[in-house]
């Protein structure tokens, strides 16, 4: 019997109109256009304004137009994975919220595994398709990183934006997941958090100190991501027998053009087989990967090596080698 792998087989993404340029970050903190381009890559980033909407307005948008191009409904889905930082609220997961959006009633939850949570959540999926009871499963990254952000910190409003994008996986005999590496480790976690939680309840001094917004040490962060990211990225070519010249496209997370690069360098993957879309979108935590795998779709050929890898907060980090199932249109 051949095995079974899950597949790729429609991808779609949503962005707000909204953008913020680095020339508009010039009015809100001291910085310029030329300090954050030559430092992250990053031109501008769209911007969820409405503050009564949240993750599960952009991740909605994102599976809608999935299922618009799949020719398919909300009904027919029988597992939504939602990867994301940033949910609308506690004890509500945003896929659940998602699910209710599309008219589904299938099984939902949410992966918390900040910038690697695509990965995760693929990997999760992987295992679903294997089990022969998922035929059909929505994994979706999604983050409204503007919620948590403080506009007055110049070191982290420059990072983030807002964007969603999904992917429909099915099961192949020939396409679809073929080796995953995940890795976590917990002593990150005074490095890059935002600290809302049970062990951190919202009281008076909390706002007022401005401590629930992100935080991280960039130096450190930096440091940890160029190792982990690209150890992941050389290790899963060292255990499929991968060369460089085997590999069509790199699809890495986008936090900084200078972590993407190191990690092509380790894998002596060249510039153009780099799928690299951070100057429009600035870091979208979990829909970093999703949106690339959208932006550069029409670039990938049926039976093409992609390498997916990222690092997040945790830290988490991890990559995934998968061969693409389809010509897109």
């Amino acid at each position: 019997m051949s095995p079974i792998y899950a597949a790729i087989t429609a991808v779609a993404g949503w962005v707000p109109e909204d953008k913020l340029t680095n020339h508009d970050l010039e009015k809100l903190v001291e910085t310029s256009d030329e300090w954050i381009t030559t430092r992250t890559g990053i031109k501008e980033r769209r911007i969820l304004k409405d503050q009564t909407k949240g993750t599960s307005t952009l991740a909605t948008n994102a599976v809608n137009s999935l299922l618009e191009k799949a020719g398919i409904s909300g009904s027919e889905i029988d597992l939504v994975i939602c990867a994301t930082s940033t949910p609308d609220m506690g004890f509500i997961s945003t896929a659940n919220l998602v699910c209710d959006a599309i008219g589904s009633k299938a099984m939902s939850f949410d992966i918390s595994a900040a910038c690697s949570g695509f990965i995760y959540a693929l990997e999760m999926a992987s295992n679903f398709i294997k089990s022969g009871n998922y035929k059909k499963i929505v994994v979706v990254g999604a983050d409204k990183m503007s919620s948590v952000i403080d506009y007055k910190d110049r070191n982290s409003c420059i990072l983030f934006g807002d964007g969603a994008a999904a992917v429909l996986i099915e099961p192949s005999e020939e396409f679809g997941v073929i080796d995953t590496v995940m890795h976590s480790d917990g002593s990150g976690k005074e490095l890059l958090h935002v600290k809302r939680g049970s062990a951190y309840p919202f009281t008076k001094e909390v706002v007022t100190e401005e401590g629930h917004y992100f935080h991280q040490d960039g130096k450190s962060v930096f440091k940890h991501a160029v190792t982990n990211m690209s150890s992941a990225a050389a290790s899963i070519m060292e255990r499929n027998s991968l060369t460089a010249e085997d590999v069509a496209y790199l699809v890495p997370h986008q936090a900084n053009l200078r972590i993407i690069d190191a990690t092509a360098k380790r894998m002596g993957v060249e510039s153009d087989k780099v799928c690299i879309n951070i100057e429009k979108y600035g870091n979208t935590t979990g829909a970093t990967i999703p949106l690339c795998l959208w932006d550069f779709e029409k670039k990938f050929k049926k039976g093409d090596n992609l390498v997916l890898a990222a690092f997040g907060g945790g830290f988490t980090w991890g990559a995934i080698y998968l061969k693409w199932a389809y010509d897109a249109n």
